[in-house]
């Protein structure tokens, strides 16, 4: 980020100011992370600061500090709408194009508040008038982490901030396993650590802590994984009837491509999900190396990300997806093969 902008938004922040803080539609751990981080941040310098979600999230993400003042725009319009329409700032984390928030889209593109964006996805959109946008960075907790830096305010961080930002790095990275993990994450990491995040405990809060619902659900998941090893290639399927018979809840599904992608000799892993009630097929794809499944899902399924991790949609049937999706492997097939 700019010095010139970095010392604008100080001069901002240097009043009491109305702020709301914006993360995706089904935020993720780096979602939920980064705008409660950012949100007692921002209470610590006395300002009146608000959460907004576009919907609910998974359940292993509600014991997060502050969570609870969290508002969502689905099931509480007019009170978000109102907030929305008289913030002076709103910050936009995670995501940057206003289509990510679902139906908040109209709202925020309408919003005559400053907007700040801090983001490490890939072609973000020019709504901001700040933007940090950095597709390097492990996530977007990492880059709440530097804001406060470069802001000059590291010595605001305590076990609340450290425990949301923890959670995002620490989810984003699958365990501090991908590329994206860098020496500086771990550095941060420990310096969040001696803030006060509790490392075993928030792990186990995200990831040892199981339904028996959820397991036969990975059970049913695992069981329809499908392998083309001539495009070192793996996938999932999840209709409808298989979520209903299981009982699914938000969230259930989380990690599950990576399954997939564990798989010796696989590049790339993907996962569909019916969901009859939006009427689409949900898509997670994940790759290894220098495949990009950012392109792919930008290319054929109205989505993006990452290099190696991407999500978008197809409002075909689950069988036509799957389908166009082996139809365009073989166009893919110098790239996967030579990784």
């Amino acid at each position: 980020m700019k010095k010139q902008d970095i010392n604008s938004i100080k001069q901002l922040l240097s009043t009491t100011k109305k702020i709301v803080i914006v993360p995706h539609k089904n935020p993720d751990g780096d979602a939920i992370g980064s705008t409660l981080g950012l949100y007692h941040y921002l209470l610590k310098n006395n300002h009146k600061a608000q959460v907004i979600t576009p919907n609910n999230y998974p359940n292993f993400l509600k014991w997060i500090p502050g969570e609870n003042f969290i508002l969502k725009h689905d099931t509480q319009t007019k009170l978000c709408e109102n907030l929305i329409n008289e913030a002076e700032i709103i910050f936009t984390l995670d995501f940057n194009a206003f289509h990510r928030t679902g139906n908040m889209e109209t709202v925020l593109a309408n919003s005559n508040a400053i907007k700040i964006m801090i983001d490490h996805h890939q072609a973000p959109d020019d709504y901001a008038t700040y933007m940090f946008s950095d597709v390097t960075m492990s996530s977007t907790c990492e880059m709440i982490y530097h804001f406060i830096d470069m802001l000059g305010d590291l010595d605001l961080i305590d076990a609340n901030i450290a425990t949301c930002l923890y959670t995002g790095i620490m989810t984003d990275t699958g365990s501090f396993r991908f590329s994206s993990t860098t020496s500086t994450t771990h550095r941060i990491v420990a310096n969040l650590i001696e803030k006060g995040a509790n490392n075993a405990n928030i792990h186990n809060n995200v990831y040892d802590t199981n339904s028996y619902n959820r397991l036969q659900l990975l059970g049913c998941a695992l069981n329809n994984l499908k392998v083309i090893p001539e495009f070192k290639t793996a996938y999932i399927t999840l209709s409808q009837k298989e979520l209903n018979t299981y009982n699914y809840t938000k969230g259930d599904t989380e990690g599950v491509v990576n399954y997939g992608l564990s798989l010796e000799g696989v590049i790339l892993a993907a996962i569909f999900i019916e969901d009859q009630q939006e009427g689409i097929i949900k898509i997670s794809l994940r790759s290894k190396g220098n495949f990009s499944v950012n392109e792919m899902s930008r290319a054929h399924f109205n989505g993006g990300g990452h290099t190696n991790a991407a999500g978008g949609k197809s409002y075909a049937t689950l069988k036509e997806t799957v389908e166009k999706f082996i139809s365009i492997l073989p166009t893919y097939n110098k790239a996967l093969n030579n990784e």
